[in-house]
């Protein structure tokens, strides 16, 4: 199965869907994560702030915004590789809102990762960038035609928190068409981006942003993965 990340213009109109009907639950998931459809009749994924499980490494109730800020990480690359999502209100709630993607009954995320496919370097660029702490093999997902990331609620921590499934791609060169997304992405942070990261999770995670991205942009290679920490997500799945 070949996937061709599909190049997309930022957000001109933010959605700004309201959950009306909560319809089921993701019984796996670690903190409340219900299926719910909008007011417009749009089938999501509702993560309320209010069922966030207390983390020791991450502020109390900022999950959702760091969902919802990993979107608009992955629109300012120029990639379509995060269903939209945004803050929302529902019935418990403010808090995350994710359109629901219905996934490729064929699809298998570890054939994917074992290949090594090249289709997966958006999705790793994304996790360092966001120093995504929880890339599991269950967190990519397809809908036939497109390959994408969900559950990114662990990212932005000012301190080295990188795990993911994704280290094949340990110091190769970055292709041409990610280091140019990662320019797209240092433009942005300069203007309304980073003003919304830094007033929605802090200064700090802001700068480190910032020095993620000039770091790789720097460098031209994927990183090695750490010595000093685990470096997978456990469950890998």
């Amino acid at each position: 199965m070949i996937f061709v990340p599909t190049v997309r213009d930022p957000m001109t109109v933010p959605w700004q869907p309201v959950v009306a009907d909560v319809v089921g639950r993701f019984v796996d998931a670690s903190n409340a994560t219900l299926l719910a459809t909008t007011t417009e009749g749009v089938k999501v994924v509702y993560k309320p702030t209010a069922g966030e499980r207390p983390l020791w490494d991450f502020t109390v109730e900022s999950l959702a915004a760091r969902e919802a800020l990993t979107y608009e990480v992955a629109v300012a690359l120029g990639y379509d590789i995060v269903p939209e999502t945004v803050l929302g209100d529902g019935p418990y709630g403010p808090g995350a809102i994710q359109r629901f993607v219905d996934i490729a009954p064929d699809f298998d995320p570890i054939a994917v990762v074992e290949s090594g496919s090249a289709d997966l370097w958006p999705i790793a660029i994304l996790d360092i960038v966001t120093n995504n702490a929880d890339r599991k093999l269950g967190h990519l997902i397809s809908d036939g035609d497109r390959l994408l990331g969900i559950d990114h609620g662990l990212t932005f921590h000012p301190e080295e928190k990188l795990r993911t499934v994704l280290w094949q791609f340990s110091g190769v060169p970055l292709p041409a068409a990610e280091l140019a997304a990662l320019e797209r992405l240092e433009t942005a942070v300069t203007g309304s981006l980073g003003t919304r990261v830094e007033e929605m999770l802090g200064v700090e995670e802001l700068r480190s942003l910032c020095v993620r991205i000039e770091s790789l942009i720097d460098d031209r290679v994927h990183p090695d993965p750490p010595d000093d920490r685990p470096p997978l997500p456990w469950p890998p799945y």
